[in-house]
C-alpha cells in the first residue's frame, strides 16, 4: 500500500525500489546480527576454561592452546535422566571442581529472573540427578563455599540440599507469592537495583545472609493477556512514584539448625547490596533512605557469638546516589573499594572500616565500571571515559594509584570481561561504524589471541555502501552537545535534506558512543538511503561528563533534555543542507517521553513525532526510578506535572504515532492510554498502533519486522 500512496503522490524513483537496504534484511532474516565469542567459564587455576562443544558436551580447554583438543568432562551421552536426555543451558561447578550444578528448562520470570529445574552430576560416580525433584522449578540455586550444600529458592522460601545424603532442608517457611519473599527480589528491586539475589553465604558456609520482602501492602498492577476466550488477567506488585514498598529486612540464617535472627539497623528504605567479606564472617551492607540522597555502609561481624552492627561509612547527596556494583572487599576484611561521584566525577576510593576515604584515581572524567582486582598484585581494572564521553577504554593503576597503565590504546568503545584468576581477560572492541572484535588477552592486554573478528559481517557491509556513522559537537545556550550524524547516500553539500532526530536523553544514559549499534546502525543507514539525515542528540542529563551534567535534571525530568533537544535541533537545522520544514523525531521508553514531549512542547518545530513505550507521566512509573531523580509525587507535584506530555496535549502539532506493547510490565500500557484520552479530549488526531501480549521490548516472531516496517512506511509517508 505504501508504494501506491508514494507512487500516486509522485515520490517513488526508481533508486527507492533498487535499495540494497530493506527492514525485512534488517529486522526479519538478521543478516547483519554481528557474532559474539561465547563467554569462558574458567577453572580455578586461571589457565583452563570449561565450555559446550559442538555435541553437547562439556570439555575443558586450555586459553592459550586452542589448538589442542579440548578435554571431555562431561559426556552429552552422560546428560540424560531416566534414559532421557536433558537440555541444559547452564552450569556452575563446586569448589572443588568436583561436582557440577546443570541448569535446564529455564523460563523468564521479569527482565533478569528466571525459574529453572537443576540437575546434579557428580564427575567420581557419574551419576545425574535432580537437585530437588519435589520442588520444583527452582531458582538461584548455587553451591555453599565448600562444596557440601546447594541452596535454591523455591515457592519464595529458601532451600538447601545435603550433597553426602540428598537431604533437603527447608530454611523459610512464610513466603507466598505477592506476600513474603525470601532471598530473591521484587519486580522493582531487579529492575531499578538490578538484583535477584538476595542471598549469599558466609565464607565458612555456616551462615547465610538474606533480604525478606513484605510486598504484602505494596499496590497491584493487572494487565490482560490476550489470546483465549476470556482474556487473562496478570497481576504482580509494582510500587509506583510516591506508593508503598516492599518492607525489607536483612537476616542472619544458620543453616544447621535454620535459626533466623533479624538484624536491626537504623532507618531507611533500601537495601541494595550485601556482600560478605572473603576470609572472616563479617558482612558489608548498604542501606539507602527513600530519596537516595544518603547511602550508608555498614560491617556486620558475625565472627562471635553476638553479632556486631557498626556503621562505618555515609555517602550524601544534595541530588541522589547511584547504586552499582562498584564494590570490592579487601580480603583482609580491613577496607573496601568503591566509587563516588562526590569529587564531580566518578572515582575509585579506599574506604577503611573506620571512615577514612582515600582517592585512587582522579581527573574531570568519569570512572565506568571495575572489572575486577588483582589482590596478590594489588592492582585494580576497570574500564572508563578518560578519552571523551563516547568512548570507553580499559586501564589499569595500583592500589596506591601509581601506574595508571591504559591497556586498550586503541580509541572506540572497550568492553573487558576478566576471567577467574585475573589472568587473562576477553576484549569486545568496536566502534560506530565496526563490528565488534573479540580476542583473548593477558592481563597486561598482550593480544593472545583473536576469538571472533566479525569478519564476514565487515565485508558484507562494505557492500551494502552504507553512510559512516561520524560524531559531531552542536552548540546551545546552555551546553555544548556531543551528537551522531549519519549523511544521506549520495550525500550532495548543494541540496536541502530531512532530518530524523533519534533521541533517548534519560538520566545516566547515552545514545552518542562510538560504539556499535546493531540493527539501529543499518536501520538507521536504511533512512540515509532513503534520502534522511539521522541525527542522534545527548542532552543534559546523560553520563560520563560529570556529576553536574549528569544531575543538573534533577527534580525536573524532561524540562532541561527537551529544551537541549530543541535547541540543538534548531542549530542543526540552520545548516545549508538541512530542509528545515522537514524535521522528524523518534523515541523508545524514555526516548518515547522526549518526543512525545517534543510533539507537544516544541511548537511545531517537528512535523512528525514517533513514541515507542513512551512515559507520559512520571506519577506512572516506579518508584525507585522515579524518585531518585524526582522524589515524590506529594514533595514535588510541578516537576511531575510541569513536563508531562499528557497535560499538553492540546499544544500537539505535527504528525504523532504512538505504539505500546499491551503487556510492558515495565512503562505500562496506561501511559499511552491516558495519553489518548487526554489528545481525545483535547480534540487532537494521531496515529496509533499496539501489540497484544508483547513487553517493554516489543519481539517475538515477526513482531519487530512489523514494527519497523510500519515505522519506516510512516517515516516516507509523513516525512
Amino acid at each position: 500500500m505504501r508504494y501506491i500512496l508514494l507512487f500516486s503522490l509522485g515520490l517513488i524513483t526508481q533508486l527507492t525500489i533498487a535499495q540494497s537496504l530493506n527492514v525485512e534484511r534488517i529486522w526479519k532474516s538478521y543478516e547483519f546480527i554481528a557474532a559474539g565469542a561465547g563467554s569462558y567459564q574458567m577453572l580455578q587455576d586461571g589457565q583452563h576454561y570449561v565450555d559446550f562443544d559442538d555435541q553437547g558436551n562439556i570439555v575443558k580447554g586450555h586459553v592459550e592452546d586452542p589448538t589442542k583438543t579440548p578435554e571431555v568432562l562431561v559426556s552429552n551421552d552422560d546428560l540424560k535422566y531416566n534414559n532421557q536426555p536433558i537440555q541444559v543451558s547452564g552450569f556452575e561447578f563446586n569448589s572443588n571442581e568436583q561436582k557440577v550444578l546443570l541448569i535446564t528448562n529455564p523460563t523468564s520470570v521479569y527482565r533478569r529472573s528466571f525459574e529453572a529445574v537443576y540437575y546434579l552430576y557428580d564427575f567420581q560416580t557419574k551419576k545425574l540427578a535432580p537437585l530437588d525433584a519435589d520442588h520444583t522449578p527452582q531458582t538461584l540455586a548455587e553451591y555453599s563455599p565448600d562444596g557440601k550444600l546447594v541452596s535454591y529458592i523455591h515457592g519464595n522460601d529458601l532451600f538447601v540440599k545435603e550433597l553426602s545424603t540428598g537431604k533437603v532442608k527447608k530454611l523459610t517457611e512464610d513466603g507466598k507469592r505477592k506476600k513474603i519473599i525470601n532471598g530473591t527480589t521484587d519486580w522493582v528491586y531487579e529492575e531499578e537495583f538490578a538484583i535477584t539475589k538476595a542471598y549469599c553465604w558466609s565464607p565458612d558456609s555456616k551462615l547465610i545472609a538474606f533480604l525478606k520482602f513484605d510486598e504484602r501492602q505494596v499496590p497491584e498492577y493487572q494487565m490482560a493477556l490476550y489470546g483465549e476466550l476470556y482474556p487473562q488477567q496478570y497481576k504482580y506488585k509494582y510500587p509506583k512514584a510516591g506508593e508503598l514498598n516492599s518492607k525489607v529486612s536483612l537476616n542472619l540464617l544458620e543453616v544447621d539448625n535454620a535459626k533466623i535472627q533479624e538484624i536491626s539497623l537504623d532507618s531507611f528504605e533500601y537495601i541494595p547490596r550485601l556482600n560478605w567479606s572473603s576470609q572472616s564472617n563479617q558482612l558489608v551492607v548498604q542501606t539507602l533512605n527513600r530519596h537516595q540522597n544518603q547511602l550508608n555502609y555498614w560491617l556486620i561481624d558475625a565472627n562471635q557469638k553476638q553479632v556486631t552492627i557498626n556503621k562505618f561509612f555515609t555517602e550524601n547527596s544534595n541530588t541522589y546516589i547511584d547504586v552499582d556494583n562498584n564494590l570490592l572487599i579487601l580480603k583482609d576484611g580491613k577496607s573496601i573499594i568503591r566509587t563516588s561521584e562526590s569529587s564531580g566525577f566518578n572515582h575509585i576510593y579506599r574506604i577503611e572500616m573506620d571512615g577514612t576515604s582515600t582517592p585512587i584515581t582522579s581527573g574531570n572524567w568519569d570512572v565506568i565500571e571495575f572489572l575486577g582486582l588483582d589482590e596478590q598484585k594489588g592492582v585494580i581494572y576497570y574500564s572508563s571515559a578518560e578519552p571523551g564521553a563516547i568512548y570507553k577504554s580499559i586501564y589499569c593503576i595500583d592500589l596506591d594509584g601509581k601506574n595508571k597503565t591504559n591497556l586498550t590504546p586503541e580509541l572506540g568503545y572497550n568492553n573487558g570481561e576478566f576471567l577467574n584468576g585475573m589472568k587473562y581477560f576477553i576484549l569486545n572492541y568496536s566502534n560506530a561504524n565496526t563490528t565488534p572484535v573479540f580476542s583473548l588477552r593477558k592481563a597486561n592486554g598482550e593480544l593472545v589471541s583473536v576469538l571472533e573478528d566479525n569478519a564476514d559481517l565487515l565485508k558484507k557491509m562494505k557492500k551494502e555502501n552504507l553512510s559512516e556513522k561520524k560524531f559531531i559537537s552542536i552548540a546551545t545556550p546552555n551546553a555544548q552537545l556531543n551528537a551522531s550524524l549519519i549523511l544521506p547516500k549520495n550525500y550532495n553539500p548543494t541540496k536541502k535534506y530531512p532530518v530524523f532526530v533519534n533521541v533517548y536523553g534519560g538520566p545516566g544514559h547515552n545514545e552518542v558512543l562510538d560504539s556499535w549499534d546493531g540493527n539501529d546502525y543499518f536501520f538507521h543507514n536504511l533512512l540515509a538511503q532513503d534520502g534522511y539525515m539521522v541525527l542522534s542528540i545527548d542532552p543534559r542529563g546523560t553520563q560520563f561528563r560529570g556529576a553536574d551534567f549528569k544531575k543538573s535534571t534533577y527534580l525536573q525530568l524532561g524540562k532541561l533534555e527537551l529544551e537541549d533537544v530543541l535547541d540543538a535541533t534548531r542549530a542543526f537545522a540552520k545548516r545549508s543542507d538541512v530542509d528545515a520544514n522537514r524535521l522528524g523525531i523518534m523515541g523508545w521508553s524514555y526516548g518515547g517521553f522526549m518526543s512525545s514531549l517534543a510533539m507537544t512542547k516544541g511548537k511545531g518545530l517537528f512535523r512528525v513525532g514517533i513514541a515507542v513505550a513512551p512515559v507520559t507521566n512520571w506519577r506512572f512509573y516506579d518508584n525507585i526510578y522515579t524518585e531518585r531523580f524526582m522524589q515524590t509525587p506529594q514533595e514535588n507535584a510541578d516537576g511531575y506535572d510541569n513536563n508531562s506530555p499528557i497535560n499538553f496535549a492540546a499544544d500537539l502539532q505535527g504528525k504523532y504515532f504512538l505504539i505500546h506493547g499491551a503487556a510492558d510490565d515495565n512503562v505500562h500500557y496506561q501511559n499511552s492510554m491516558e495519553m489518548i484520552s487526554a489528545l481525545v479530549k483535547a480534540n487532537k488526531q494521531f496515529d496509533l498502533f499496539i501489540y497484544p501480549n508483547k513487553n517493554h521490548g516489543i519481539y517475538g516472531g515477526n513482531t519487530r519486522n512489523h514494527l519497523f516496517n510500519m515505522i519506516h512506511d510512516y517515516i516516507l509517508d509523513e516525512l
